[in-house]
Formats: C-alpha cells, structure tokens, sequence
C-alpha cells in the first residue's frame, strides 16, 4: 500500500533534510529508520516533494512511501509520530494511488523567510534570521515583483545545482513587516538549490544600498551568477505544498 505523508519539523535539530553517505541525524534518515522498524525490518524508501537544507524547518513538507503490512493510516500515523524524534511530527496520513510521486506532481510550494530588523534575539537565533539592521521595506516590496513570472532562475540559485532547465514560474510574492520583523514569501511552481535565499540575499543587499535597483531582469537575460550573499538558512520556512 502506498502512502502519502503530510509532516512538519524543526530543521535546526538535523544536519538537513537528504540522508547521505557520513551524514547522521537527517530528516529522511530518521523517518526511514522509523519506517524500517513498522514495515517488518524491510528497508523503506521515504520520497519527498523536496529536500531542504540545514537548518530550514517545514510547517508542512510531503512525502510518499510503501508499506508491505497492513496498516491503517490513523494507525501508522500514530507509529510513527512514536517512534521519531520530537522535532519531526507526522501531521496526516493518506492512501493513496500507487502512481503518486510527491516532488513531480507538485504544482505549487510556498516558502517564507523570516527576517529580525531589531536588537539581536537569542532565543530566536535558530528560527529567524537575525540581521539587525533595518531594512527599506518598500524597496523590497518594489524589487520583489520583478521576481514574478516566468523566468531562466540560473543567475539566483547555487553553484552546485547542474540542472539544464532552470525556468521557474513564481506566481506570488509578499512582503509583510510586523514591528521588527519582516516576512517574505514565494510561492512558485519550483525552485532550483538556494534560489529563495539567493534571491532574499538580493533584496537585502538593494534595501541596503549595495546594489543598484531595478536589475534583476538584466540577470535574467544574461544569466550571470548574482554575487551576493546567500541569505542564511535560519529564517526559511517550507510553508505549504499543494498537488
């Protein structure tokens, strides 16, 4: 029987989302490791609609796996919320079709960055990005909608994705400001390796002055990799996942 598995959980507690060869106490690692122990001892693949980086958390993050015991999805829910750390929580459980893939069959995610323009926070320095510095919101708020569209994303993204086909349609973005913190969002058909933290790093570094406004099209076009700094990983959210 195949599965469909709706989970959240807190990035800053793995060393990312993707199990890897060396790599101990990831996301993907913990839940196969769960899925293992459910499914007779049988090594079970757990697929995703993505895989997100050290220390990017997910309210909501999708995936998909097969399970050769019978098992109802209340029942398996509940195995496995109880067998995984208190960082990743199992939100629902679904059947599904056996052709159900969670990553090709996505057709919109959301993604929120989170961004602290006041006195440095402690307490919240693994969850939002602590800049401190105050921000022009309404130059952001300009330069965001540039973004939108259909576009060739090589020029905001990593240098280690190899990906041939780098068009990307964003369909929205936000920009919100409460008090001193400032919440950016996208929501798009896909995204390339750190293409949302490359593109906040951007915006921050026009709010700032660091960079000349209304660019971001001439990259495009050119496709040349922006030089800027990569936002951090602390503040990003995957948000929401829609099929």
């Amino acid at each position: 029987m195949r599965y469909k598995i709706i989970f959240s959980y807190d990035g800053s507690k793995f060393n990312g989302y993707q199990k890897q060869k060396g790599i101990s106490n990831t996301i993907q690692g913990r839940i196969e490791e769960a899925l293992k122990d459910i499914n007779n001892n049988k090594e079970t693949k757990f697929t995703s609609s993505g895989r997100t980086d050290k220390g990017v958390s997910a309210y909501m993050q999708v995936g998909s796996c097969n399970i050769d015991v019978k098992i109802t999805p209340y029942k398996l829910k509940r195995a496995l919320n109880s067998r995984l750390h208190d960082s990743i929580h199992i939100i629902d459980v679904l059947e599904v079709d056996e052709d159900f893939h969670p990553r090709y069959m996505v057709k919109e995610k959301t993604y929120i960055y989170k961004i602290n323009m006041g006195e440095y926070n402690p307490i919240e320095k693994d969850y939002v990005n602590q800049l401190c510095k105050e921000l022009d919101v309404d130059v952001i708020k300009e330069e965001i909608k540039d973004f939108e569209g259909t576009h060739d994303f090589s020029a905001f993204c990593s240098n280690e994705d190899k990906k041939e086909d780098c068009v990307r349609t964003i369909f929205k973005t936000n920009v919100e400001k409460d008090n001193n913190y400032l919440i950016i969002t996208f929501t798009g058909n896909g995204f390339l390796k750190y293409m949302v933290r490359v593109m906040v790093g951007y915006l921050i570094d026009v709010s700032l002055g660091k960079r000349e406004k209304g660019k971001i099209n001439n990259y495009f076009k050119s496709k040349e990799k922006v030089t800027t700094k990569t936002a951090a990983a602390t503040g990003l959210y995957l948000k929401e996942v829609k099929y």
